[in-house]
This record gives C-alpha cells, sequence and structure tokens, in this order.
C-alpha cells in the first residue's frame, strides 16, 4: 500500500455533554464521520473491496461510499436543492459499487469532502428550515438526525467487517 493509497485516521472529538441543538447534533454526527472512517483507516483497498460476511455482498469501502452517497443526497440534493451530479446510478441505487480501479483512499476523500459540504450547508440553516427539492417536505433536523441513525448504524457494519478481515476491534 502506497501512502497515496493509505487511509490515515483521524482525531475523533467527543461531543461535549453539554451543547446547543444543533451543536450536539453536529458534533455527534461528526464524530460519527469520524468512526466510519477509521473504521477502514489501515485496509489496503483489496481488503475494503472484501465482501468478509457472505452471504451479504458488503465491502467496507461500499459502506463508505454508501455514506457519502446520502450525504449527497439529503443535505445537498434533497435539503438544498443543489445541481449537483445524483451520487449513485439505476444501476447501484444505494452507491455501494466503486468505479472500476477507484482506491478506498479516493473514497474516503470523496466522503469527507462530501461531509464539509453537508457541514456547509447545516451550517447555513437553521433546523426549522424545511428542504427545497422538489416534493420534499422534511426540516434539517430531520436530515441531521437520520444522518446520525445512518451512520452510526454503518458504523456498526464496518465494526464487523473489519473484525472479519483482520481481527481489529474497537471504537
Amino acid at each position: 500500500m502506497t501512502d497515496v493509497d493509505a487511509v490515515v485516521p483521524l482525531d475523533r472529538v467527543q461531543p461535549p455533554q453539554r451543547a446547543g441543538e444543533k451543536e450536539a447534533l453536529v458534533l455527534r454526527l461528526d464524530f460519527l464521520r469520524e468512526t466510519a472512517v477509521n473504521k477502514v483507516a489501515g485496509l489496503s483497498t483489496e481488503q475494503a473491496l472484501t465482501a468478509a460476511l457472505p452471504p451479504s455482498a458488503l465491502t467496507p469501502a461500499g459502506i463508505v461510499r454508501h455514506l457519502m452517497c446520502v450525504e449527497r443526497w439529503w443535505f445537498a440534493i434533497d435539503f438544498a436543492a443543489m445541481d449537483v451530479p445524483e451520487p449513485w446510478s439505476d444501476d447501484d441505487i444505494g452507491g455501494f459499487e466503486l468505479a472500476p480501479g477507484e482506491s478506498l483512499a479516493t473514497v474516503v476523500r470523496t466522503y469527507l469532502a462530501e461531509c464539509a459540504r453537508s457541514n456547509e450547508v447545516i451550517a447555513a440553516h437553521g433546523l426549522d428550515e424545511v428542504a427545497r427539492g422538489e416534493g420534499m417536505e422534511f426540516d434539517l433536523r430531520y436530515a441531521v438526525i437520520h444522518l446520525i441513525e445512518e451512520t452510526g448504524r454503518h458504523c456498526g457494519h464496518l465494526d464487523l467487517l473489519r473484525e472479519a478481515i483482520d481481527g481489529s476491534v474497537g471504537d
């Protein structure tokens, strides 16, 4: 694995036990995002493309790519109505499939960039603001809570996959 292909663990910041609503939600989501990246840090791209728990086809890299997709879908497309490419195709609903030759490091960089864009959207709007996407009726609070749930659930999947691939366990 070359340095360009390496995924470096992030410093996870434990959210404060007392904070305003928006700060508490965003910091919890950031903590889970950091956890997802740390779950794949140290894996090679080959390992990250391993479906380690048959019959499931889930791979660590596919889960991180999916998390990038849901960040884009919920915050940029559905909430902010940004003119950005849809994150998945009709052939890959959910966005779990990597492009041929795509490395784990590339997937993680794309995910972190999408998380940064999501945080910009969150920072620019109030939690009570309603989504601008066509036919969307949820508020920003709902989207943030949904992404906390989604990211947390997939961190659990990453726990299981990582342990099956190389025995690594932990936070």
